[in-house]
């Protein structure tokens, strides 16, 4: 297939991107690039300098371009920000998803895998989370992943998209040849900020929230490997259907705290990773691990990262071979 992959240049699109091209896809990038980073776009894909916002842009590329498929990961993720600017977030996730499945529709393209969000769920009725439990997200940036599912249930409907939306859980670690990693700009993740520790670039990692009703009071989530959801998006890719839109959990079904996340990385780096405890950020769960039975039923789908040390480790190889990410190759 031919492959158009918005947010591409960003983290989890830019693993996707190498997986589909290892599978023989052809792929163009689509990525303006306020958060993503052009060295992160493998050499073999094509690259297409754009933005969501511009609609008759984007129609005009899909009309052109010959694509059988799109993968969309373009969205902002911050949830703090999502909170406090929550207008943001529904024009840049919401907003700029109308836009391209608009442009996808008068293109005549029918398939698409979208990045959805554990966050759909808010604060889940039992544990782990299943995807028959219902969407009721807690800050706008789940939000945001609600409304865009909705527009793909009824444009499968409507107009015969087949759609399927994986719902991330903690996307984690680099790829396994060290080819890619994690760098956002400011860093917004657990695990490279315990990592830029590690490294020396700051003293402490903030811990938000020690009171929570967990196993040691910090905030439970289940860390999935960024290869295994990479490999999720393919398989998700094979299998569309006109006319359908499913949603699958993606994550390992391990729930991991934040302070055992900290232990994982003083046992991978050797270092000894002070931590400070600050009061809670609006917006965060106490605790979200996945159900993953239904990928892995209908998809096949089997992590092979379940060991957060496991995780941590290629996380860390990539960062300190890349201590200032991919500011300087």
């Amino acid at each position: 297939m031919r492959v158009f992959v918005t947010g591409g240049a960003g983290y989890v699109g830019s693993h996707c991107v190498k997986r589909l091209l290892a599978a023989g896809h052809e792929v163009a990038v689509f990525d303006d690039l306020s958060t993503g980073h052009r060295q992160a776009v493998p050499p073999s894909a094509e690259f297409i300098p754009g933005d969501l916002a511009d609609g008759a842009r984007l129609t005009a590329l899909l009309q052109a371009g010959g694509f059988d498929a799109v993968m969309h990961f373009a969205a902002r993720v911050d949830v703090g920000e999502s909170v406090r600017d929550p207008l943001r977030y529904y024009r840049s996730n919401a907003v700029h998803s109308l836009n391209l499945l608009e442009a996808m529709r008068t293109a005549g393209i029918r398939r698409l895998v979208f990045s959805s969000s554990c966050a759909v769920y808010g604060v889940p009725p039992a544990l782990p989370i299943s995807e028959q439990m219902p969407r009721q997200p807690i800050n706008p940036y789940g939000a945001t992943k609600v409304v865009v599912e909705w527009m793909l249930e009824h444009s499968a409907s409507a107009w015969g998209l087949g759609a399927v939306a994986l719902r991330y859980f903690n996307a984690a670690g680099a790829a396994a040849d060290g080819s890619l990693g994690e760098d956002h700009q400011p860093e917004l993740h657990l695990i490279p900020l315990v990592l830029q520790v590690a490294l020396g670039r700051s003293e402490a990692v903030s811990v938000y929230g020690a009171d929570y009703p967990t196993r040691d009071g910090t905030c439970v989530r289940d860390f999935v490997h960024v290869d295994d959801l990479s490999e999720a998006h393919l398989l998700a890719l094979e299998k569309l259907e006109a006319g359908r839109f499913d949603a699958y959990n993606v994550g390992t079904g391990r729930g991991t705290t934040v302070l055992e996340v900290i232990d994982a990385a003083r046992v991978v780096t050797g270092h000894s990773i002070p931590a400070q405890l600050v009061g809670r950020r609006p917006g965060d769960p106490p605790e979200l691990y996945a159900s993953s039975d239904k990928i892995r039923r209908e998809l096949g789908w089997q992590p092979q990262y379940v060991d957060i040390r496991e995780i941590v480790a290629t996380a860390w190889a990539w960062h300190r071979a890349h201590p200032d990410g991919y500011g300087k190759w």
